[in-house]
């Protein structure tokens, strides 16, 4: 039987409301469906478990995804949709989509790494465990988006008109504009950028709406980037001098752009020792190339004072790792150093291994330069959690 359809549009919240992960917008008409942002749910088991319940409408039913921007909580959904029998565009930014293919491939390989895991050590309740996903998954996906630019109106679905504007939070990031049969307007956020973010231009306002959607994980807080620099710039001499390593649990794509960054102007001003700085993240150094192309191009989202310059996020000593071998060898090193390694969050990837390395040592710091969700290790990390 087909589905009902509604005589007005409908707004609904299938995730990001309650908790920062799993965006996911679902606008309805009475002739189109249409979802902005497809995330993944991440942190609290609870929440993890979401990511298997069947989609609230059939995924055939789904005209078109619109995607904000590359984040897992925003993107990470889209291959277990297409799974479930997604066929339409994925509409986003051109860097958005370089970007999330990246993730989604990433995502997708510890997907059938925890599973393979989960098997052989039979702590599953599943007979094979299975994988959320996987990388052919993602790739498969991919295929499927379309690029738009910024400022440009195109008819999404029957009667939805879409228009996407700078955000300002990662290359690529954008609002998202739906007017609904030319007579309501709805704007998404995404996640905003900060007038401040020193690597991309500041948000471009949306214009007026009849419905703002608009995320507020920082909505009560202030950012106190100069003190917050002279911190970190403090804390690595002092770890340094005591022949300690920083390890810095870094979100691959944006954070750990911004944070070499920071990295090579305290390194130039010589706020900071000189010290090799590890990238040992395969996505974290893919994500880089994405930026350093954008830097050298001149790409308009990049701050004016940036484009064109040479490499601009090498503090000096950059060594970019890349294979497993290189990875484990980082723990071995007596030499103070500082690692930049993913997730950002602590919830698996090769900073693990790196954590599990330094902590006991009190010669060594763990910096935590991101949002740390409940159920995370990096949340337990930032409360002091005796483990």
């Amino acid at each position: 039987m087909a589905e009902r359809r509604p005589g007005v549009p409908v707004l609904a919240f299938l995730g990001g409301a309650g908790t920062v992960t799993g965006s996911r917008f679902l606008v309805e008409t009475a002739s189109a469906r249409v979802l902005v942002d497809c995330g993944l749910f991440q942190g609290r088991k609870d929440l993890r478990l979401r990511n298997w319940d069947p989609f609230p409408v059939e995924a055939t039913s789904v005209d078109a995804v619109v995607l904000t921007h590359a984040h897992l909580d925003h993107c990470g959904f889209l291959p277990r949709l297409d799974l479930e029998g997604f066929t339409g565009p994925v509409m986003a930014t051109g860097s958005t989509a370089d970007l999330a293919a990246i993730v989604l491939a990433d995502s997708g390989h510890l997907q059938e790494e925890d599973a393979a895991y989960a098997n052989r050590k039979g702590f599953s309740k599943h007979r094979p465990a299975l994988p959320l996903y996987t990388e052919a998954d993602a790739h498969r996906v991919t295929g499927r988006f379309r690029t738009l630019g910024y400022g440009h109106p195109v008819e999404l679905a029957s009667g939805i008109e879409l228009t996407l504007r700078r955000a300002g939070h990662i290359l690529g990031s954008a609002t998202v504009t739906l007017r609904v049969d030319s007579a309501r307007t709805l704007v998404f956020s995404g996640d905003l950028g900060r007038p401040s973010h020193p690597l991309l231009a500041p948000p471009e306002p949306p214009g007026p709406a009849d419905v703002v959607v608009v995320e507020s994980t920082y909505g009560d807080r202030d950012h106190e980037d100069h003190a917050g620099l002279d911190r970190l710039a403090d804390a690595i001499t002092r770890t340094a001098r005591r022949g300690g390593t920083v390890v810095i649990p870094a979100f691959a794509v944006d954070r750990t752009e911004v944070v070499l960054l920071h990295l090579a102007r305290l390194a130039e001003a010589g706020a900071i020792p000189e010290l090799p700085v590890y990238v040992d993240s395969p996505m974290a150094l893919a994500s880089l190339a994405v930026y350093r192309r954008a830097v050298a191009d001149g790409d308009a989202e990049i701050r004016p004072e940036l484009a064109g310059l040479p490499d601009c996020f090498d503090p000096g000593r950059l060594v970019e790792v890349r294979d497993v071998e290189a990875s484990k060898a980082l723990d071995r090193s007596p030499v103070p150093s500082i690692i930049l390694s993913a997730s950002g969050m602590a919830t698996g990837g090769r900073v693990l291994h790196h954590l599990a390395r330094f902590l006991p040592d009190p010669r060594n710091l763990v910096v935590l330069v991101g949002f740390q969700a409940e159920g995370t290790r990096g949340r337990s990390l930032q409360r002091g959690t005796a483990t």
